[in-house]
């Protein structure tokens, strides 16, 4: 990484990070804004235009492509706003040099540029020195932004369907590639063809002679495989994915991509034995897709930067995925909705997650998009939620439409956490003339969906006192399981001092180990797979499962190797973590033996 610090905050719901950059990347740390609701970007810039005295002028949705216009603008006023506070930091004064030493006291223990600058001021302040130093030295964190790929609804225009570049994932990257931000979008959820092909048409994305991208790519990926194939799809197009993040499929807040059973450790171990085989690769073909297109081939060799992300929750486990798999940067999520100072998390919603433990945090059936989804217990979305169901009127207003991606009842889309979606379904269940324990089952299954493209966005209304009239003041929010060990509102420099080893701010003794806590929530997830199926499981199910736990046994003769080779580094946690191991394998070939009876 070009940067300073090793970490980066990931992308989390809608709202927790989506002024995120205007917090921290002026301290140089990269952070990931949501490009879902391009509604909330524009309430939220009007609000910093009024805030900081700059015209605004609104885009409404009587304008043709606003949807785009809208993520463009609001881009473009958090590199603005960005810049100024950048600029601000560097153009020290003598009342400033306190800021500058906070702003490099963040940084990872032992980084030159402390020495450099406490050897600087050493014999007296000389400011223009230090702003030439700091003109020099300093880096600022990038803004980039994260669209789910398969969350790219159709739309209309004064009642005419419009083209498929029109559609909201579309749209989104149209936004960000008409921005001026030098940044990276990370594309999530899996491939999307019609959107990787759409991102050519834009020059922003390819590297110029020396290699440079002005938009780069990151793929967030769950294994080795799922990489290479996108990355040569996008490659065949001259399009270069320059970091893959490979995220624990379980282990992080928000959507669970559960993988195949394969778990993070030996994930990682494969994208390190094969990091160069994937750049070579995907090398070879970049280079043809460019000469055949009649565009530029860079001279140098392009980089490829690998991230991992997902259940991260100190800083042996952060240096250790650094050192092991060579690393170029390590997420942390969850933690960080405990800091005001970098997310945007309404008061209500904090107190909650501060008293949350392992039993709060939960795998849940309620989003819209049908992928198992890390949920809080007792969140003010999901009382809202259950209120309804209460007065008999289930299901959503929908006043958003961002999931209306359901087509069961038409050629228009419609949300399956929607009033319209579920009066339908419960009519369709009533004419069953189901049982009694069958039908509560059926109208629990239909009704448990929420509205989480609303609810994952309020926090910010709420911090920035903005109207919720249409939107209501339920908030969900999806912390991954790490949550349950923090248990205090922190600072950033509280964060970054755990984060670099400087400080500990986990509450509790018990936290499990990274990689075992990812095991056991795997395990779980099986467990409960083959309870659903296990009294008339076909033999596609079977397969699965097998395959599922197959994988899982090899990820845990993986980590008895790791655990038992680690020297100095797992000595705290070995013992536990080793009898875990022995634990699951014995519970798994039960299961197996079980299924091939």
């Amino acid at each position: 990484m070009s940067h300073s610090h090793s970490f980066h905050i990931p992308v989390m719901g809608i709202a927790f990070t989506i002024d995120t950059p205007l917090k921290v990347a002026h301290f140089g740390i990269d952070s990931v804004v949501s490009l879902v609701d391009d509604i909330l970007l524009e309430k939220l810039r009007k609000m910093y235009c009024e805030k900081f005295e700059l015209q605004y002028n609104e885009i409404t949705n009587k304008v043709k492509d606003f949807r785009a216009k809208r993520i463009t603008s609001y881009l473009n006023l958090m590199n603005h706003l960005v810049d100024e506070k950048y600029s601000a930091l560097k153009n020290v004064s003598l009342d400033k040099i306190e800021d500058i030493k906070t702003h490099l006291s963040m940084l990872p223990s032992g980084v030159v540029l402390k020495q450099e600058f406490t050897k600087l001021l050493k014999n007296g302040i000389d400011v223009s020195e230090v702003k030439n130093w700091l003109a020099t030295h300093l880096k600022k964190g990038r803004i980039d932004v994260n669209i789910m790929t398969k969350v790219d609804k159709e739309n209309t225009f004064n009642n005419q369907k419009l083209p498929v570049e029109y559609n909201d994932a579309h749209a989104a990257l149209r936004g960000f590639a008409n921005s001026k931000l030098e940044a990276a979008v990370v594309l999530s959820a899996g491939l999307n063809p019609r959107l990787y092909a759409y991102m050519a048409q834009f020059d922003d994305f390819f590297p110029n002679e020396n290699g440079l991208i002005k938009k780069k790519i990151i793929l967030k990926v769950s294994d080795y495989r799922s990489a290479l194939v996108q990355g040569k799809f996008l490659a065949k197009k001259g399009l270069w994915v320059s970091e893959y993040r490979v995220e624990s499929g379980l282990n992080c807040g928000g959507h669970a991509f559960a993988t195949d059973g394969y778990l993070l450790g030996p994930v990682l171990h494969e994208f390190k034995e094969k990091r160069g085989e994937l750049i070579n690769t995907i090398t070879d073909v970049l280079n043809n897709a460019l000469k055949a297109a009649g565009k530029v081939v860079p001279k140098a060799q392009l980089k490829i930067a690998i991230s991992a992300q997902g259940g991260v929750g100190t800083h042996k486990e952060h240096a250790f995925l650094i050192d092991e798999y060579k690393l170029d940067s390590v997420g942390w999520g969850s933690p960080f909705l405990l800091v005001s100072e970098a997310t945007t998390v309404d008061n209500n919603t904090l107190k909650k997650l501060v008293k949350a433990n392992e039993n709060d945090l939960y795998l849940s059936d309620i989003s819209p998009l049908g992928v198992p989804f890390n949920n809080l217990k007792n969140n003010t979305k999901d009382a809202e939620k259950n209120n309804l169901i209460f007065k008999g009127r289930p299901g959503s207003c929908c006043p958003k439409k961002f999931v209306a991606l359901n087509k069961e009842f038409g050629e228009k889309g419609i949300c399956t956490a929607s009033r319209e979606y579920q009066y339908l379904k419960l009519k369709a269940l009533d004419a069953k003339n189901l049982s009694a324990d069958a039908y509560e089952k059926a109208f629990n299954s239909i009704t448990q969906k929420s509205c989480t493209c609303v609810g994952l966005g309020t926090s910010a209304l709420l911090v920035h006192n903005l109207s919720t009239k249409v939107e209501g003041e339920g908030v969900s929010v999806c912390p991954g399981p790490n949550m349950a060990y923090y248990s205090k509102v922190m600072s950033l420099k509280n964060i970054t001092d755990h984060i670099y080893g400087r400080d500990n701010m986990v509450t509790t003794t018990k936290r499990p180990n990274i990689f075992i806590k990812e095991l056991n929530i795997y395990v779980d997830f099986i467990l409960k797979k083959l309870d659903e199926v296990k009294s008339n499981m076909t033999k596609k199910e079977a397969n699965y499962i097998l395959t599922f736990t197959n994988n899982l046994n090899n990820g845990i003769t993986y980590y008895k190797s790791l655990f038992n080779s680690a020297k100095n580094v797992f000595d705290d946690v070995k013992k536990q973590a080793l009898s875990e191991l022995d634990i699951n394998e014995r519970l798994i070939k039960q299961l197996q033996h079980k299924i091939k009876q």
